[in-house]
């Protein structure tokens, strides 16, 4: 059976600036072990009758099915519930849905719009509430794109990322994991579409005390140069399909192609959180292609979200 640490039971995990570089490293330990024991079909049902409830405003299929697999696999069970299905599409105030929640389940995931909706149900409840992804952050999506570079490259030290698009929640979470565990990042991202002044601050102090780099551009060149991997993510998140035309233009210049990655050197491998919108952030070939570990990534939603409930349910 996986030995796991007790020292985090019961945690949060609303962002990734609130967990110490150590935590996550433990976590991405966890989630390399756990994915052994599936790969081998060993058994590690480390969460017995345990359950989760996943509470979800916005559309989903990776956060969803992997959350209700892994506590499959985890010996427990996911409990996907649809906010207009419950009291709370009618009112009901976050903090009394904390309470109750809390006398029923183990764990609570919530895939929301806002930031402030995460942070007060926490403050509430008297179990691990987990962002599942807000506008403002993805923090399960960094976990797994932290395993899928460890993976690959053994170590984050001297490892370099170059970020292309918009500094939206998965650049904000991204940018963070990498600062706080010595990954060099930089991104590229069109004037006016930078990613959060706060949270840069954050990453840039996270990366200063790695002693790793964390640089802004708006050439993609730039960000492509020299980088191990290269990251994108779409260009209108959900609850901007306003915007699309405007980010399109925007955007222009920004696609991971063969023309971009030209300028990368030919080891670099391609990263995409998906879903993708072929032809504009990335291409079809790229993504299906010989660069592109996407599929790991997407995988590793699975495993490294098991660490994290072994992790944080009681």
């Amino acid at each position: 059976m996986i030995d796991i640490p007790t020292d985090l039971k019961g945690r949060h995990f609303l962002r990734i600036a609130d967990w110490t570089a150590e935590e996550l490293a433990v976590l991405i330990d966890v989630a390399a072990e756990l994915k052994r024991a599936q790969h081998a079909r060993l058994p590690h049902a480390l969460l017995p009758s345990r359950t989760l409830a996943m509470i979800f405003d916005k559309p989903s299929t990776r956060t969803r099915l992997s959350f209700a697999a892994g506590m499959v696999q985890l010996g427990g069970v996911g409990l996907p519930i649809a906010t207009a299905e419950t009291q709370l599409g009618r009112g009901e105030p976050l903090r009394d849905t904390a309470l109750v929640l809390s006398r029923f389940v183990d764990g609570l995931v919530i895939r929301t719009f806002r930031q402030a909706d995460v942070e007060e149900l926490a403050a509430h409840a008297t179990i691990p509430v987990i962002n599942g992804l807000t506008d403002d952050f993805h923090p399960c999506q960094a976990l797994a794109d932290a395993l899928t570079l460890k993976e690959r490259f053994g170590s984050f030290v001297g490892v370099r990322l170059g970020y292309v698009g918009d500094g939206n929640n998965v650049c904000h979470s991204l940018m963070t994991v990498c600062a706080r565990l010595g990954v060099g990042f930089v991104a590229a991202t069109p004037r006016g579409y930078e990613p959060r002044s706060d949270v840069l601050r954050t990453a840039r102090e996270a990366a200063a005390e790695q002693g790793s780099a964390l640089e802004l551009t708006s050439d993609p060149r730039e960000a492509v140069r020299d980088a191990n991997v290269v990251y994108t993510d779409v260009w209108t998140s959900m609850g901007q399909d306003d915007e699309v035309e405007q980010r399109r233009r925007a955007f222009a210049g920004y696609r991971v192609d063969d023309e971009l990655l030209a300028n990368a050197p030919k080891d670099t491998l391609v990263m995409h959180d998906l879903p993708a919108h072929y032809g504009e952030e990335i291409t079809e070939d790229v993504l299906h292609g010989p660069r592109s570990i996407a599929w790991d990534q997407a995988e590793n939603r699975l495993h490294a979200q098991k660490a994290l409930l072994a992790l944080v349910v009681r």
